[in-house]
């Protein structure tokens, strides 16, 4: 018999101060109580989850969603809303490293991800307008330019920029070049997980608020206690990316939480909404330290990248964010900052999402590096596959143990410590 047990048990609380959740309808929120048998458990109704718990109950297996707080709390319901392609790494070395599947798999996920807000006929604002991976410096022009080589050799539909086109779209002369990627695109995340939640529950997945997994065992099968009530489940999905506790051994330790801080702008005048990304593609840049940003449909300006790196709330909270956003685009000044909020992505020693496997009927698949939106959205039918009986190798990914980050528990000083780095090598480039 294996036993879990989380470190902290924290329930109930509400969503940040953000966008989204001003937006926002307050969710039904019930807690599991009572003991309820099922054929597949999941721990956390973020994307991955949600996404996993659909596939399920369309398939005809009996599935149960166990949530700390809400659907949506964590990253998946406060991210920037981006949906991109692909991994960190360049095709080459995915290939390598992962396999041609994964290459594939990922280049194809915002697909997925428009075919399913599609067939579902989700409210999301989901819009397919492109994205721009963009460079600050001649060293990331040079690697684009080579990266788009290797696309053009798989027959990915990217298409190279010089520094004048990223000029043109972004509004701003900050770039050396770039790509463009027609399949990405933009979606309200929060809107987005909260319209998986409710398709899955129509589809049959029973899905609880407020119950935190306080124990998980295997005893012909596994037990999952919650505050309140007892499932068993015959397998299991453990879903809690950057917000992963002490449940499963090691997880949390394989992770770097780290926070990533967006502000939202009051809604932009024409002049400028027409200058910024006026087709509605998204954009990050490349780099160590990333900075992104899109146009919502609203006509805000959700700008996105490290901050506080604690909970925050509030304007407040993003100023590093907003200065750099008003030296880009000296009219922002005149417009204002409505909203600022953050969470936790979980990144990975290797930058890939890793996939385990725990006692033999339970997985845990975690760390997308930012890029979660489309890919969880993709890896929910193949989990589920998985969890019915498909062999390993229907998930992309390689099952891999937990193996811990060196220096994880000291994350937030080295996180501040390679921001600080960062502003100054910009401030010195006078950029």
């Amino acid at each position: 018999m294996k036993l879990y047990d989380r470190v902290r048990t924290r329930a109930g609380r509400r969503l940040p101060a953000s966008l989204y959740a001003a937006g926002a309808v307050a969710a039904e929120r019930h807690p599991l109580e009572g003991e309820i048998r099922t054929d597949v458990a999941v721990v956390g109704a973020g994307i991955l989850g949600l996404s996993t718990a659909l596939a399920l109950a369309e398939g005809g297996t009996g599935c149960v969603v166990l949530e700390a707080n809400e659907p949506g709390w964590g990253a998946s319901g406060r991210n920037g809303g981006q949906v991109n392609a692909g991994l960190k790494w360049a095709p080459s070395r995915v290939e390598a490293d992962l396999g041609v599947e994964a290459v594939a798999f990922s280049y194809e996920a915002p697909t997925r991800l428009g075919e399913l807000v599609a067939r579902l006929g989700l409210d999301c604002d989901y819009v397919n307008g492109g994205g721009y991976r963009a460079a600050t410096d001649a060293q990331g022009a040079r690697d684009i330019e080579a990266l788009v080589a290797e696309f053009e050799r798989r027959t990915i539909p990217v298409r190279a920029l010089d520094a004048g086109a990223m000029q043109a779209a972004a509004g701003t002369g900050r770039y050396t070049g770039g790509l463009f990627d027609p399949v990405a695109g933009q979606v309200n995340p929060l809107k987005y997980a909260r319209g998986l939640a409710a398709a899955a529950a129509s589809a049959g997945a029973r899905i609880f608020c407020d119950s935190p997994v306080i124990e998980a065992r295997q005893a012909g099968g596994w037990i999952l206690r919650t505050p309140r009530g007892t499932v068993r489940a015959e397998k299991v999905l453990f879903a809690t990316n950057g917000y992963s506790d002490g449940l499963v051994p090691g997880l949390r330790g394989s992770l770097l939480p780290v926070f990533s801080t967006i502000a939202a702008s009051h809604p932009l005048p024409a002049p400028l909404r027409a200058r910024i990304l006026a087709g509605r593609e998204v954009l990050y840049e490349t780099g160590l330290q990333t900075v992104y940003y899109r146009v919502d449909a609203e006509g805000r300006l959700l700008f996105g990248g490290r901050g506080p790196q604690a909970s925050a709330e509030g304007p407040g909270a993003a100023r590093r964010l907003t200065a750099l956003a008003e030296r880009l685009w000296p009219d922002l000044r005149a417009v204002g900052w409505q909203y600022g909020w953050n969470g936790r992505v979980a990144i990975t020693g290797d930058h890939y999402p890793h996939l385990h496997e725990v006692g033999g009927a339970g997985l845990v698949c975690a760390g997308f590096n930012g890029r979660g939106v489309a890919l969880t959205t993709a890896l929910g039918p193949r989990l589920a596959a998985r969890l019915t009986g498909a062999p390993p190798d229907v998930v992309p990914l390689p099952v891999t143990a937990v193996k811990g980050v060196a220096f994880q528990p000291f994350w937030p000083a080295g996180v501040a410590a390679v921001m600080a780095w960062t502003d100054l090598k910009r401030r010195l480039a006078g950029r």
